[in-house]
């Protein structure tokens, strides 16, 4: 199954990456975030991203677009819940291009983070894969968070404190 596997940062995908390569998906990390403030941290987190695609030989596809007025437009100026809102955005935008490039299914690290919102993050996953007619490959890779952790330490890989919102630490758009 060819899967397109939304990825938030280096370290999470150091957690779920080795999950996923006994399954034996034909699997592409990619890299959309515009929830990511400052550009300074969108910036490590490609890099980070970059950094453990790259010593594992895995296929990526960046879109570095650096989205502040993005995020603002579609995630803070939306009704509803902002994580929601914003777990919309970047999955629905990998949904999109999953579906117009010929992959099977997608997912997303962020399952793996015991700090999100879950059950959420999982019904906006099958949400978007009525609305493209993609399968949303669900896994709770929160098991694996631990793993992610060390693994990130041994590789050197940049971690950050906060999901990427300024909203998630208390910070102001600058």
């Amino acid at each position: 199954m060819k899967l397109l596997l939304h990825t938030c940062c280096g370290p999470c995908l150091s957690g779920v990456h080795p999950v996923l390569v006994p399954e034996q998906f034909d699997m592409t990390a990619f890299f959309y975030n515009p929830n990511i403030h400052p550009e300074e941290e969108h910036a490590k987190r490609i890099g980070s991203f970059i950094n453990y695609s790259d010593a594992n030989r895995i296929k990526t596809v960046i879109n570095d677009e650096y989205g502040r007025d993005l995020f603002e437009k579609e995630v803070i100026g939306r009704k509803g819940d902002r994580c929601e809102n914003c777990y919309r955005l970047r999955l629905g935008e990998t949904a999109k291009y999953a579906k117009n490039n010929q992959f099977d299914s997608f997912s997303t690290t962020i399952l793996i983070s015991p700090y999100q919102k879950h059950d959420l993050l999982k019904k906006v996953g099958e949400d978007l894969s009525k609305e493209y007619g993609i399968i949303f490959y669900y896994k709770d890779f929160r098991p694996f968070y631990k793993n992610s952790i060390m693994l990130s330490r041994q590789l050197g890989l940049y971690r950050q404190k906060y999901c990427g919102c300024y909203k998630s630490f208390g910070g102001e758009r600058k």
